[in-house]
C-alpha cells in the first residue's frame, strides 16, 4: 500500500511538472484579476517571476552548458558515434556560438539596433520550435517510462502537429511590419501576413485530425493507448504555451517557468540514473545527492552569471551613464539583449544535439 501511494505520489507530480500545472494556473490567474485586478495581478506575476528566474529559468538554460560540454569532446572524437550526431554536436559547440558572438560583437561594436533586432527576431521566431519540441519529447519520454511506446505512425503524426503548431504561433496574429523593443533594444519587426496565418490553421487543424487519426489506428490494432500525462504534457506544451503565449495576460509570464519546470524534470530524471550508475561498482563514485546538489548549484551560479551579473557588469562598465546621456535604439542594457540573445539561441542549438534517441545518456531517463 505504501509504494501504490507512492506511485501515485509520483504520477501527480509528473503530470503537474510536465504540464498540468497549466491547466490549474489559468483560473487562479483569471480569479486573481477579478480580486485585485489586472495592474495588480500584472505586477505581482511580474515580480514572482523575475526572482524565480534565479532558481528556474536561469538554471535550465545554464544546466545545458553543463550537460552538452561535459561529453561534446569525447563525442566528436569517437568514431563510434554516428556521422550526424557529431556534425550536430561540431555545430552546437563550435559553429553556432561562433557565429553567434561575432553577431552579437558587431551589433555592439557598431551600436546597430537593427543587427542585435534581427537576432533578437531569430530568438523569437524558434522559441516556439523549442516549446514543441520539449513538448514531443515529454510524450514519447513519458510514454516509454510507463511501457508504452510510440509507434512510428503516431510519432509522425504527433511531430508533424507540434511543427505545425509552432508556425501558427508565430504567424498568429497577422500583423503588419512594427516597431517593438525587447531588454531596451528597439526594432523593426517583420510583418505577418493574413495568408500566413490562415494557412498555418489550416495545417494546425489538418495535422491535429491526423494525430486523432493515428491514435484511433493504434487502438484498432490492439495496441495499449499512449498514457495520459504524456499527452498532458505535450498537449500543454504545443497548444498552451507555443499557441496560447498570450490567451491570458497574466499567464504569459508564468510559462517561461513552467516550461523551465519541465525541462529541469527531465534533467532531474537524466542526471539522476546516471548518477546512481555511477555511485555503484565498478567506479563507485561519490553519493547521487551530492553530485546532483552540485550539479543544481553549478546551474544557478552559471545561470546568475549568464543573464544577471554579467550583463549588469557590462552594462555598467561599457555603457555611458549620466545626465543627457541617449543611448538611442539600442538602450541602456544592450549586454543584457545581447546576452539573451545569445543564450537562447545557443540553448537551442544544444539542446537539439542534446537530447537524442540514439544518445547512450538517454537510457538514463527510463531508470528507475
Amino acid at each position: 500500500m505504501g509504494a501504490a501511494a507512492a506511485s501515485r505520489g509520483a504520477g501527480a507530480v509528473e503530470l503537474l511538472v510536465g504540464g498540468g500545472a497549466t491547466l490549474l494556473l489559468y483560473p487562479a490567474c483569471w480569479a486573481l484579476r477579478r480580486v485585485v485586478g489586472l495592474d495588480a495581478a500584472e505586477l505581482a506575476a511580474g515580480f514572482l517571476t523575475f526572482h524565480a528566474a534565479s532558481a528556474l529559468n536561469d538554471p535550465h538554460f545554464a544546466v545545458t552548458y553543463l550537460l552538452f560540454y561535459r561529453k561534446a569532446h569525447r563525442e566528436l572524437r569517437d568514431d563510434r558515434v554516428p556521422l550526424a550526431q557529431r556534425a550536430r554536436v561540431l555545430v552546437a559547440g563550435i559553429v553556432a556560438p561562433a557565429l553567434l558572438a561575432a553577431w552579437c560583437a558587431y551589433a555592439l561594436a557598431t551600436r546597430s539596433a537593427p543587427a542585435l533586432g534581427a537576432l533578437l527576431q531569430v530568438m523569437f521566431a524558434l522559441v516556439g520550435w523549442h516549446y514543441v519540441r520539449q513538448g514531443f519529447g515529454v510524450v514519447a519520454v513519458l510514454s516509454q517510462r510507463r511501457g508504452v511506446r510510440v509507434d512510428p505512425a503516431s510519432r509522425r503524426a504527433l511531430s508533424a502537429h507540434a511543427y505545425a503548431g509552432w508556425a501558427l504561433a508565430w504567424a498568429n496574429p497577422a500583423v503588419p511590419a512594427m516597431e517593438l523593443e525587447e531588454k531596451g533594444v528597439v526594432f523593426r519587426a517583420l510583418a505577418h501576413p493574413a495568408w500566413l496565418e490562415r494557412a498555418a490553421l489550416v495545417a494546425f487543424v489538418v495535422t491535429g485530425l491526423g494525430v486523432v487519426a493515428a491514435l484511433v489506428a493504434r487502438a484498432r490494432r490492439g495496441e495499449p493507448a499512449l498514457p495520459a500525462v504524456p499527452l498532458v504534457g505535450f498537449i500543454v506544451s504545443v497548444w498552451c504555451w507555443t499557441i496560447g503565449a498570450s490567451w491570458d495576460p497574466v499567464m504569459v509570464y508564468l510559462i517561461p517557468a513552467l516550461h523551465s519546470a519541465q525541462y529541469l524534470y527531465f534533467v532531474l530524471l537524466r542526471e539522476r540514473g546516471r548518477a546512481r550508475e555511477l555511485e555503484g561498482p565498478p567506479t563507485f563514485g561519490r553519493p547521487a545527492g551530492e553530485r546532483l546538489a552540485l550539479l543544481a548549484l553549478s546551474a544557478a551560479g552559471l545561470g546568475w552569471l549568464l543573464f544577471r551579473g554579467g550583463p549588469a557588469a557590462l552594462d555598467a562598465w561599457l555603457v555611458p551613464r549620466g545626465r543627457g546621456v541617449d543611448h538611442g535604439a539600442l538602450g541602456p542594457t544592450p549586454y543584457l539583449a545581447a546576452a539573451f540573445a545569445f543564450v537562447n539561441l545557443h540553448h537551442y542549438f544544444m539542446d537539439h544535439a542534446l537530447w537524442r534517441r540514439d544518445d547512450p545518456e538517454a537510457r538514463y531517463l527510463f531508470a528507475r
